[in-house]
């Protein structure tokens, strides 16, 4: 179970969140055609991608941790994240597995042998998808706008995800609806953020690219 619990972890970093100032920020005015708008843009996009730059802000570190990278999503729940810099890391989620490789060997895992795993497949996707908004059960939400995009601030239900997290924010691009930032807030008060720059939408992404190879 720690092992699982760990794995868990790391992925939530690999899937960070951004802590922004909500004086910026209004409460949505229109969250059904929000939703409707980002419901259409999902239907549309069959393949995602994109490089990234993570931050990781510690409290006990004075500068950030500076991580780059590529990412990959293909229909239906094929995720590639590879970290180029500052060292090679790489996690593939496809055909309801797990694997993740390291300089100091890889591993693979079944999804499905575990709900932990399967939380974690769901949580990622639809952070990409925007299907998390649809998982009202799960998290409480609040919708915020400014000109340039919409912010979704989602707060973990269960004790579980809690015990990981205090918030998730997903930003979307106010013009395409795509994910621009996401940010997780750690219950320390510590945060991931991850900025998608260079997005590429419906691209040929061959299915090869999240074997485990």
């Amino acid at each position: 179970m720690r092992n699982v619990r760990s794995i868990f972890a790391i992925l939530l970093i690999l899937v960070g969140t951004n802590v922004f100032s909500q004086e910026n920020y209004a409460p949505m005015k229109d969250i059904s055609s929000f939703k409707s708008q980002l419901d259409n843009m999902s239907s549309a996009v069959q393949t995602i991608e994109s490089d990234f730059i993570q931050e990781k802000n510690l409290s006990v570190l004075s500068n950030k941790i500076v991580s780059r990278g590529s990412f990959s999503f293909r229909k239906d729940n094929n995720i590639r994240w590879e970290y180029t810099e500052p060292y090679p890391y790489l996690i593939i989620l496809s055909g309801g597995r797990i694997f993740i490789k390291e300089e100091s060997g890889q591993k693979q895992y079944d999804i499905q042998s575990n709900k932990m795993f399967q939380e974690m497949n769901r949580f990622i996707s639809g952070c990409i998808q925007g299907d998390i908004l649809k998982n009202e059960t799960d998290y409480t939400m609040e919708y915020l706008e400014n000109d340039n995009a919409f912010v979704v601030k989602l707060v973990p239900n269960s004790l579980t995800m809690r015990e990981m997290l205090n918030a998730i924010h997903i930003t979307f691009d106010r013009k395409d609806l795509t994910v621009t930032t996401i940010t997780m807030v750690e219950a320390g008060g510590d945060y991931t953020r991850i900025d998608f720059i260079n997005k590429k939408l419906n691209t040929d992404i061959p299915l090869e690219k999240f074997d485990f190879n």
